[in-house]
């Protein structure tokens, strides 16, 4: 008698009904905000203890990453390709904001007819008052941790990719003596994932308490008299992402800029309630691994986007400093629009993911180059919070936008998976956010890294090829294999196994 193989058993998506509670909380917290402004305000300490716990997380992810990302390819000179790249591409990227901020900025002259007050002045005083100020040399030495450790515990992005870019250059320089302690980081890269997975279920809870206290201290009434400012500044970061950054990213990948943004929609909906594009930097980090791009290239990309790569702010400190001088009847030339905003798109590098860290950064640039419009930051004070979700998540896609173009620059991309990641045929695995069951590499790297053709640390092929038995590891002794098999999830083998990134070539 004949004996049917049983169906495998499909796992249910329950962080589904997370990111409906999401939006859920943020229509309630709008609510909230303006029947009880009073009550709201008091509600934000629950959105910071949200903003706090993922923030937690960024130091170790990013260690991680990095690392394993390094540690696992044999020449060092593609780390320094991979680099030179993107920072030039992130050059060339902040200058284009740039050019569209003034453009946009210049033909509807915002900021005309308003007039300034005593409150609105002693406003924007106190934002330079919390302004420190730093020279070239103190930025610089500011990104060298007191010690190797504290970069882990200091919340300083530059500070944790400096100490895992050495760690991944001496584990490199290792060979095969450093292939446990690959190991020993792919297994902390679980657990962190893990970690944050778990934080991810309070994420509506953060939203309401953030959303609430933003709305009840506005108010209404601010929001209409800036209106102007605040629509022409989002129409210009839509124009920026798509129109510039879909353009590039077509015909760089060709890849549609609306599937990668629909693949990324639950990160925008954080970034959309937290107002930080860094509470989204552990999950962009994963999810362009699992999209196909290696992880030296996401690795560095990602974070180094983080405070490179700030499109969103640069469009901020482009149209908020003409709404100021035109508010204020003193406009700027066109050599004082250029003048300032360089300088101050060189300051707000590493301010991407604190939330009001650009109106500090543009009143640190007034007083530096005009001090007399200083008093006119105060203008957009109350309207800052809502400007700044959309930099968030114009940095965000700016930076998820990079990673792909400079993967495939670099020929660290799998296409193919790409193309099937984005169709929704290989779903993100929310609940570890790394893929437990990667089919192994067919075709290793050019240079022989293990880049795109290495897929995730569970039961994938690690830094170094495979094992004869197969198992999966950086070292491919079993014991490699048998120790990602134990991390993974109990019901790893009821998933479909995504595609291998079985090539860093592109396609022909």
């Amino acid at each position: 008698m004949e004996t049917q193989t049983p169906s495998p058993r499909v796992r249910r998506d329950r962080t589904h009904y997370l990111y409906l509670a999401v939006i859920a909380a943020v229509a309630a917290g709008i609510a909230v905000g303006l029947l009880f402004p009073d009550v709201a305000v008091q509600l934000k300490p629950i959105g910071d203890g949200f903003v706090k716990l993922i923030k937690m997380m960024i130091a170790p992810v990013i260690f991680c990453t990095i690392v394993l990302g390094i540690g696992s390819i044999r020449q060092a000179a593609k780390v320094g390709r991979v680099g030179g790249l993107a920072l030039g591409y992130f050059l060339v990227m902040s200058t284009v904001a740039l050019a569209i901020g003034l453009l946009v900025g210049n033909i509807i002259h915002p900021g005309a007819g308003l007039h300034l007050n005593d409150a609105i002045a002693a406003a924007g005083q106190k934002q330079v008052g919390a302004t420190a100020k730093e020279g070239a040399s103190e930025y610089f030495l500011g990104i060298i941790p007191d010690t190797l450790f504290s970069s882990l515990t200091s919340n300083d992005t530059l500070q944790a990719v400096l100490v895992a870019l050495l760690v991944g250059f001496a584990v490199q320089a290792l060979g095969r003596r450093g292939e446990p302690a690959l190991r020993a980081i792919e297994l902390t890269q679980r657990i962190v994932f893990r970690i944050l997975a778990m934080i991810m279920w309070l994420a509506p809870i953060g939203a309401f308490g953030a959303i609430s206290a933003v709305v009840g201290a506005t108010g209404v009434d601010a929001l209409k008299s800036l209106a102007q400012i605040m629509l022409g500044f989002y129409v210009t970061c839509a124009i920026f992402v798509f129109v510039v950054l879909a353009t590039i990213l077509w015909l760089v990948a060709r890849v549609n800029i609306l599937l990668l943004l629909r693949y990324l929609a639950r990160e925008f909906l954080l970034i959309l309630s937290t107002s930080s594009s860094e509470s989204a930097l552990p999950r962009l980090i994963a999810k362009m691994e699992h999209l196909g791009v290696s992880k030296p290239v996401v690795g560095i990309t990602v974070p180094t986007g983080y405070s490179f790569n700030l499109d969103g702010t640069a469009i901020y400190l482009t149209m908020a400093s003409l709404f100021i001088a035109e508010a204020m009847g003193d406009p700027l030339s066109i050599g004082e629009q250029i003048s300032l905003l360089v300088f101050m798109v060189i300051a707000s590098k590493g301010a991407a993911g604190i939330t009001g860290a650009g109106l500090a950064t543009l009143a640190g640039g007034l007083q530096s180059h005009r001090p007399e419009l200083v008093d006119g930051v105060g203008l957009i004070v109350g309207i800052d919070r809502f400007m700044s979700e959309a930099r968030a998540l114009t940095n965000f896609a700016g930076n998820a936008v990079a990673t792909v173009v400079i993967g495939t620059w670099t020929r660290e991309i799998d296409r193919v998976r790409v193309t099937a990641v984005l169709a929704g045929d290989f779903p993100f695995d929310e609940s570890t956010m790394l893929d437990d069951d990667a089919a192994g590499p067919s075709t290793p790297a050019p240079d022989g890294a293990a880049g795109p053709s290495a897929p995730g640390p569970d039961g994938a092929a690690g830094p170094s090829a495979p094992a004869p038995d197969g198992a999966a590891g950086p070292s491919g002794p079993a014991e490699g294999g048998a120790l990602a098999t134990a991390a993974a999830s109990p019901d790893a083998a009821d998933r479909t196994p995504p595609p291998s990134r079985s090539s860093s070539a592109p396609d022909a």
